[in-house]
């Protein structure tokens, strides 16, 4: 079982720095309960097994990818246990289930749901050994977990967890940075910026990649989960996070000028 800093280290090296800690508390053991939100469940449609429409939930992936190929636009995988985990319900209610959401996610999104219910029958049984599959292909460590794939279908763009003061605002810009931080996104804004700029971009991106590796390393060394440890983690996850933030700064300067 991954310990907290691996859980951690996931969502700080894949998901933008302003929700890295809302996925380390979505992974902990303490979660909202099932039955507490059991009025979410119904909060999504119900998703298609066969074919794929643009802002709806399918479980069929490779309709999905076909979409996203046709359309150009990303997959957005949605790692789920629907009838039994707390926080994915949770989301379902106070995200999936809002017209700004909806709204968003059919004119930019190519939605796949991969579902480990504890009710096998929510889930064709042509599917259960694919979602398994999937599930260590992405290396998912705790539901739920939201992918990020370019429309290639292949290249991983980022990654991202639950929250539970989310609204669909600011889950939506927290995908817009991930891919706004994509290699393919960065290479295009390159190519806009004069030298002086491109050269603090660069930079800026160093100092991440260093923060990012600093971690990665200590992370290998299996550290225990002592106060000491805890204290120097949080020090490498702020590291990061200012790392991240002057990057994003810089990217949306780019692309659009400075943010409010």
């Amino acid at each position: 079982m991954k310990n907290t800093f691996q859980i951690a280290r996931v969502g700080f090296l894949s998901m933008a720095a302003a929700l890295a800690m809302a996925w380390l508390v979505a992974c902990r053991p303490a979660s909202p309960s099932a039955s507490a939100d059991a009025g979410s469940a119904a909060a999504t449609d119900t998703p298609a097994t066969v074919g794929a429409v643009p802002g709806q939930w399918t479980m069929d992936i490779d309709a999905a990818k076909a979409l996203a190929a046709e359309t150009g636009r990303p997959l957005f995988l949605n790692f789920t246990g629907s009838d039994w985990c707390g926080w994915c319900r949770l989301m379902d209610k106070q995200i999936f289930s809002k017209p700004a959401w909806q709204a968003y996610a059919k004119d930019h999104l190519v939605l796949v749901w991969i579902d480990f219910p504890k009710d096998k029958t929510l889930v064709p049984e042509a599917f259960r050994q694919r979602n398994d599959t999937l599930m260590r292909e992405f290396d998912v460590g705790g539901f739920p977990t939201y992918i990020l794939l370019d429309a290639d279908g292949q290249t991983r763009l980022g990654q991202t967890g639950a929250a539970r003061n989310l609204t669909p605002e600011i889950f939506i810009a927290t995908l817009e940075d991930l891919l706004l931080t994509s290699e393919k996104s960065v290479a295009e804004l390159l190519e806009t910026l004069a030298e002086p700029d491109k050269v603090r971009l660069n930079e800026a991106r160093e100092t991440l990649d260093k923060a990012q590796q600093k971690l990665e390393d200590w992370i290998q060394t299996n550290p225990e989960q002592t106060e000491e440890n805890m204290a120097l983690f949080t020090t490498m996850r702020d590291e990061i996070a200012q790392a991240q933030a002057t990057v994003l700064d810089l990217l949306h300067a780019a692309r659009e000028g400075p943010r409010p």
